[in-house]
């Protein structure tokens, strides 16, 4: 909708404009979605039956929110996605701090101007867009920042006493009147300026320095914050909590389907990578897998959480490391290889939190170790089980594969291969190739060899084959082969 033609107060009488407070309009126009079916928070997943209907049940009962759960699971996201909720366009007093209802003006300035100029007096329309304000709470954050204070420099410019409320300098809260205000990491906000806010949430009014100043805000706050177990910084002091109408608990995905479809959307991804880059089907899962895994390892804090951005940055690591791969070897098209997720350990890194025994073991190390156990996590998804403990001349069906190893005395997968040349190195090994058509004959034509790739790190995994990390790329040999060997 375009921008209303309206620019004064007598013309936005006579449109029968009526005044609505925020709550009323996200209650109203989320009604209106409810009705028409249409999905109010667009990009979420995962949330469809868990947190959407709460924070829609939050927003029907007028309630102030505050959004508790670890990091990376879209609590600022959800937040901004409210702006949609918001009438497009809201007139208010030309000129105004606060963005005054120009039918119900709260601020000295636009009470006198609409008594001076009556319906002559200036309308300027806000954007939605422009309805939103967001405040991360760090320890430096004050009661002036927020709410306001007295300006000497004003004082003096405009030589009044300290005593004539036109000396204050609103802060953020009073300039966000009439729109969603976010304060995000709620605990780290200090005691005492959280207690500032409870009369804003509470009486919906503001003190500043002692004034007999009474703003009926018409504000609609979203606060976000880790569970206090984890956030050691602080806690949402308790009588803030019992002025917060709704506390709702967001969560990561809860299956790899989730998981990929957010890391698609949310990867950025050069158009270049896409047309160049083929990523099989599997190698997504495995991706995705991997976080699944570092949420329930004994290495990482769960309380700390694993952020989704893991997955994400993750996967960008991915690609960039196939396209690099490629670019060096000549090629303008690759796929995949199970020995590019090697490229991705600094993605991920630096996203977890380890307990002691994961820094003894080293960041990279862990991130290894996770990956392996994905690996056999989807390994039983595409083949029969490979058990640890085998009856004395029972016959297994990797038994030719691992044969084929221990006749072979160096197997490499090199990082410089061509595309021809791997697959080439791939398919030399037959009993491979007969058992990846018996147990997936269906299998993408394009992924099969990612999946045959899958099989030998599995091998390894289960400690059927041993694996090394060249400089050069990855040595896979006979497990107990090599050890023999080694002996001589």
């Amino acid at each position: 909708m375009n921008k209303p033609e309206i620019t004064t107060l007598g013309e936005l009488n006579k449109s029968g404009y009526q005044s609505r407070s925020i709550k009323d309009e996200l209650r109203d126009n989320l009604l209106k979605n409810i009705k028409n079916g249409a999905n109010s928070f667009e990009g979420i997943h995962g949330y469809e039956y868990s947190v959407i209907p709460e924070l829609e049940r939050a927003i029907l009962s007028r309630h102030n929110i505050n959004l508790l759960g670890l990091r990376g699971q879209a609590k600022t996201r959800l937040a901004r996605l409210m702006i949609n909720l918001l009438d497009e366009w809201m007139p208010i007093v030309a000129g105004s701090e606060i963005n005054d209802d120009p039918l119900r003006p709260l601020s000295r300035y636009a009470r006198e101007s609409i008594k001076e100029e009556g319906d002559s007096t200036n309308i300027e329309w806000v954007h939605r867009d422009e309805r939103f304000f967001e405040k991360l709470a760090t320890p430096d954050v004050t009661v002036a920042d927020l709410i306001g204070d007295v300006d000497p420099i004003k004082a003096a410019n405009l030589k009044l006493s300290y005593a004539d409320d036109r000396v204050i300098h609103f802060g953020m809260i009073p300039r966000a009147n009439r729109s969603i205000f976010v304060i995000n990491e709620l605990p780290d906000l200090q005691a005492r300026i959280q207690v500032a806010l409870f009369n804003i949430l509470q009486e919906g009014d503001i003190q500043i320095r002692g004034f007999k100043l009474r703003l009926p805000l018409d504000m609609q706050f979203v606060f976000t914050a880790n569970p206090e177990d984890y956030t050691n910084r602080g806690s949402i002091v308790t009588p803030l909590k019992d002025r917060i109408g709704s506390q709702i608990l967001t969560h990561y995905p809860e299956s790899i389907e989730i998981a990929r479809t957010i890391t698609q959307q949310e990867a950025r991804k050069d158009s270049r990578q896409q047309e160049s880059i083929h990523v099989p089907s599997l190698a997504k899962d495995l991706l995705e897998q991997i976080s699944f895994e570092a949420r329930r390892s004994e290495y990482i804090d769960a309380k700390s959480g694993v952020s989704a951005r893991m997955s994400i940055t993750a996967f960008e690591n991915l690609l960039s490391t196939a396209e690099r791969r490629a670019i060096m070897a000549g090629e303008e098209k690759t796929t995949i290889r199970l020995g590019d997720f090697i490229g991705m350990i600094p993605a991920i890194t630096g996203k977890v939190e380890l307990v002691y025994e994961g820094e003894q073991e080293g960041a990279a190390s862990v991130v290894q170790s996770l990956l392996g156990e994905a690996v056999k996590s989807l390994f039983v998804e595409y083949f029969p089980e490979i058990k640890k403990l085998e009856r004395q001349n029972e016959k297994s069906p990797y038994d030719d594969v691992i044969n084929w190893f221990f006749d072979q005395s160096d197997f490499q997968l090199l990082d410089d291969l061509t595309e021809s040349q791997y697959r080439q190195l791939i398919d030399s090994i037959e009993p491979l190739d007969k058992l990846v058509k018996k147990y997936q004959p269906d299998f993408p034509k394009e992924d099969v060899y990612f999946l045959k790739e899958f099989v030998l790190w599995a091998l390894v995994e289960y400690k059927k084959l041993s694996k090394y990390r060249l400089s050069e790329g990855i040595r896979f040999k006979d497990l107990y082969g090599s050890y023999i060997s080694g002996l001589q």
